[in-house]
């Protein structure tokens, strides 16, 4: 069962406090947004994704889905670089109001999807989920580390330092970046996992392994095959107690034969059966909370075919993550059927 409704019903929710077992409801939330980085085109990626079937695909579960559209950001005529740091203005309102947003939807009860947009609304749509959830845990799902500070960044792009604002044990390292005054860190490094790592940048390098930071390489999934990299994570994360988890996946965690249409692709990822078992064993919690699905770009796919082929994985991604199995439908019925008496044999 879906259903679509304005934004602006979603945000006069009355909030609740946080609940460990999430309602069976689903708020889709987009965010058409492209400011963390350079290249155009990511904005379209919430409509590329709800075009391949996504609000299709999750009617055919047994609970609600509510696609509560588009946010709307507005874009400052007059946002000077700060540092190397392009649009730090208007990339920080734009989370300021995707954190409203996804705070109003978990406080409603919902697991809300955010799709994006590129990796630097991470930055509103973790926070936001922290108003609601405070004893969050994030699993970051990703070719990249997006750990850089404006110190540390080669770019300057934001989606590339998404973390950084989050993480408590930066916040000393952290400069007062223009539009992020309304954030303060929450998150502490033993709460994190990466999953996916392969294009780390020398000072993201220097962080991970100064704060001991708990990842996963390519290499590392080689090596210990994805089941045991999962039974680690969720070792890591809720061995000391059970609480909500926000998976923030960008696209180019997957190969980028599987996921073409994307901004910074990276060779030797993620295979389409690692990142689903991901997804299936994050759902087998029962603890997903928040689920971020960012840097779909369907102008950078070379054919439509591309494009597809992108838009249509993160649908799978969504709806593996939300119960859908590779064992078969997931809409359950109570007991098998039986054949009522007076059935008749028709031939």
């Amino acid at each position: 069962m879906a259903s679509r409704g304005p934004l602006s019903r979603l945000l006069r929710s009355t909030l609740s406090s946080c609940q460990q077992n999430r309602s069976h409801s689903v708020a889709i939330l987009g965010a058409p947004f492209s400011k963390g980085q350079k290249r155009r085109g990511v904005e379209h990626g919430p409509k590329a994704i709800r075009d391949a079937g996504l609000v299709e695909r999750l009617s055919n579960f047994d609970y609600p889905v509510h696609d509560f559209g588009d946010l709307t950001f507005k874009h400052l005529e007059k946002d000077e670089h700060f540092m190397r740091v392009p649009f730090p203005r208007t990339v920080g309102r734009a989370n300021q109001l995707l954190s409203g947003a996804v705070s109003s939807a978990v406080g409603a009860g919902h697991t809300c999807i955010m799709l994006g947009g590129d990796h630097s609304l991470a930055i509103g749509s973790v926070e936001g989920h922290a108003q609601q959830c405070p004893d969050l845990c994030l699993i970051w799902v990703d070719a990249h580390a997006d750990i850089n500070t404006p110190l540390t960044s080669p770019s300057g792009n934001l989606h590339g330092q998404s973390v950084a604002f989050l993480l408590k044990d930066l916040q000393n390292k952290m400069p007062e970046v223009p539009g992020f005054s309304w954030i303060k860190p929450f998150l502490s490094a033993r709460d994190l996992v990466y999953i996916g790592l392969r294009d780390v940048d020398p000072g993201e390098h220097i962080i991970l392994k100064t704060l001991g930071i708990q990842y996963f390489s390519m290499r590392d999934i080689d090596r210990m095959g994805i089941q045991r990299v999962m039974e680690v994570t969720l070792d890591h994360l809720l061995a000391r107690k059970q609480r909500p988890i926000h998976l923030s996946f960008d696209i180019d965690a997957f190969d980028p034969s599987l996921a073409p249409a994307t901004g910074t692709p990276v060779n030797g990822g993620l295979t389409y059966r690692e990142g689903i078992y991901v997804t299936e064993e994050i759902h087998n919690t029962g603890l997903l909370s928040v689920m971020d699905v960012v840097e779909v770009n369907p102008t950078l796919g070379a054919t439509p075919e591309a494009v597809e082929a992108t838009s249509s994985l993160a649908v799978d991604v969504i709806a593996s993550a939300l119960g859908q199995t590779r064992e078969g439908a997931h809409v359950a019925f109570p007991k098998i059927p039986e054949p009522k008496e007076d059935t008749e044999l028709r031939i």
